[in-house]
């Protein structure tokens, strides 16, 4: 089974919001992001290739509550989303390449063709629920954590507490 069939199945996926020293390793499957509030983890299907970034969310009928989508690009760049076929509304976080949110988009609404950008330098990007950002008090400035995130340019890396 795909990641993106997986995520789209409505299962239970463990996921939770920490103290700032109680880290696990880094992993494929998780997104770590820390900011004023504490620390929330989001279990996650990665997109990192062009056929995985265009399909996306598209056609997923409900995601568990932490859970998204991480689409990762190969350099910094300007990027922009829609969410034609897109079924559930989404929080869209974006992320440079040192894994520092710089723009948050909220409740993006479903099946709407109209551009969503990100802005430039954008080298991250994690869809969530919709609403989810502003319910677990994530901001922009907030520090996103992910093996995609390269270690040397990291303000948060993978082998950090």
């Amino acid at each position: 089974m795909s990641d993106l069939a997986r995520l789209g199945m409505a299962v239970v996926l463990a996921a939770f919001v920490s103290t700032p020293s109680a880290h696990a390793a880094c992993s494929d499957d998780r997104v770590e992001i820390r900011g004023d509030f504490g620390t929330v983890r989001f279990r996650v299907a990665v997109a990192d290739d062009p056929r995985e970034r265009s399909q996306g969310l598209m056609h997923v009928p409900e995601m568990p509550r932490m859970s998204g989508m991480l689409f990762v690009y190969e350099r910094p760049q300007s990027v922009s989303f829609w969410m034609a076929n897109t079924l559930i509304p989404l929080d869209m976080i974006f992320a440079d390449e040192t894994g520092v949110v710089t723009r948050i988009h909220e409740n993006a609404v479903p099946l709407d063709r109209t551009p969503i950008p990100g802005g430039d330098g954008v080298q991250f990007v994690l869809e969530i629920n919709g609403g989810m950002a502003r319910q677990l008090g994530i901001d922009e400035g907030d520090e996103l954590r992910h093996p995609s995130v390269s270690g040397d340019l990291a303000v948060w890396p993978c082998d950090a507490e």
